[in-house]
């Protein structure tokens, strides 16, 4: 799967970056993007994980990882190579030269062309979703 397919898709989306080694901030954005799934079933919503420690998170870690959150088929997560793991990080603007010193942002998406809104910190799934009601609804 490219990163580059998944982005073009219509539906709304909301974007993280994690690593499945990470013991601290990681798993909170995980189990929330796990209520927000349930919670949005039947919504038009996907949801991408991208792997910050690519050298680690191996598809099959990825789903193993994935699989302790009850991922569904509109969860991704998603490696590749370190330099565009690097590269996807500057883009979204959460580059921080070391996993460990990443910081926990969501992105929500209306559709392809519309601007992402960066949601710093522990967001909540009913802040989330909130947020998503905003940006589809405009």
């Amino acid at each position: 799967v490219s990163l580059r397919d998944s982005l073009a898709s219509r539906r709304p989306m909301m974007v993280n970056f994690v690593f499945t080694s990470c013991k601290t901030i990681c798993p909170a954005m995980s189990a929330t993007f796990a209520l927000v799934q349930e919670s949005m079933v039947g919504k038009d919503l996907e949801l991408v994980s991208i792997s910050i420690d690519p050298e680690h998170d191996t598809p099959s870690r990825l789903r193993e990882y994935a699989a302790k959150f009850s991922a569904g088929p509109r969860w991704q997560f998603l490696t590749g190579s370190e330099e565009s793991s690097i590269a996807v990080q500057r883009a979204f603007d959460v580059y921080r030269g070391d996993k460990m010193g990443h910081d926990p942002v969501t992105f929500i998406r209306a559709t392809p062309g519309e601007p992402w809104v960066r949601v710093e910190g522990f967001a909540s799934a009913s802040d989330l979703i909130r947020e998503y009601g905003t940006i589809v609804h405009r």
